[in-house]
């Protein structure tokens, strides 16, 4: 019976893979930003698991994650026709770098808090733009 769980287990792992692929592939752009956003909220809340496990290194693997897809949003934004707005959520992706960083060197949970409710609340707004876009 051990083999057939490990069997499924991967057989999971991949399906999920798969799946994931397939959504980034038929996603239009706005789609691909909710992605990333989700997918850093989620790292976040890992890293927030793994700390209060205590396993150090599961936290810097959520951790290097949730930093990579912060920074590859701050790197889409397109600061010329963005404007303010760009300027805004630059700044504010430099805030949340610096605050992840942070729970290495405290070993807190504030900071992952901190960041997952800005990435939430980023979350909420794109998901209304989106309501925008479909009703005008």
């Amino acid at each position: 019976m051990r083999n057939q769980d490990v069997y499924s287990k991967g057989a999971l792992a991949q399906y999920q893979k798969i799946n994931a692929q397939t959504g980034v592939v038929d996603a239009d752009p706005h789609r691909l930003i909710q992605l990333l956003l989700d997918g850093a909220i989620d790292r976040i809340a890992q890293a927030k698991g793994a700390l209060a496990c205590g396993d150090t290194e599961a936290v810097g693997v959520a951790l290097g994650k949730a930093l990579g897809i912060i920074s590859g949003l701050q790197g889409c934004l397109d600061k010329e026709a963005g404007g303010e707005i760009a300027a805004n959520l630059d700044r504010l992706y430099d805030y949340m770098t610096l605050r992840l960083m942070d729970v290495h060197r405290g070993q807190s949970v504030e900071p992952l808090d901190e960041v997952g409710a800005l990435l939430g609340t980023i979350r909420s707004g794109w998901e209304g733009i989106r309501g925008q876009s479909t009703t005008s």
